[in-house]
């Protein structure tokens, strides 16, 4: 019942977000791929967070001569969310700064995509599913890649 509840909590904070599973949140973007993560990354800095990488994954691709559809990683976060996390137990590390994947798919769609918080983080030994860090980097999910998708 709780993880319902939270699926569903998910989804009205995420807004146009489609949960995909579990573990991953695709929201739909209005733009290509290169402005979508620029309004991403325009949109975390202005939330005070720190961008850690810009990572091309079609640029990689490209550069051993191999094709790929536009795909870019950005990896980010907030000590003061991520830190609690990992104090609670270190193997939150492995999950941490958070990351969203802008890509395009095979029918043109641009989409945000991000593991979500609960799913990824709430089986670790240390860290509660109803931990207060959970719902704060799950809502900061929601706002930051909603803003970006110019839905």
């Amino acid at each position: 019942m709780k993880r319902i509840i939270a699926a569903l909590v998910l989804l009205w904070v995420t807004g146009p977000a489609l949960a995909m599973s579990d573990d991953i949140v695709k929201v739909k973007s209005a733009q290509d791929v290169t402005a979508t993560m620029d309004a991403l990354e325009a949109a975390v800095t202005g939330a005070g967070a720190t961008v850690f990488a810009r990572v091309d994954h079609a640029g990689g691709a490209a550069s051993v001569d191999m094709a790929l559809d536009p795909a870019q990683l950005l990896i980010f976060g907030n000590p003061k969310l991520g830190t609690p996390a990992m104090q609670d137990d270190p193997l939150a590390g492995l999950y941490l700064p958070l990351r969203v994947l802008v890509y395009r798919d095979g029918a043109g769609q641009v989409w945000l995509a991000y593991a979500d918080p609960q799913a990824m983080l709430s089986g670790l030994g240390g860290i509660t599913p109803d931990a207060e860090y959970i719902a704060k980097m799950t809502g900061a999910l929601g706002k930051l890649t909603g803003k970006a998708s110019g839905m």
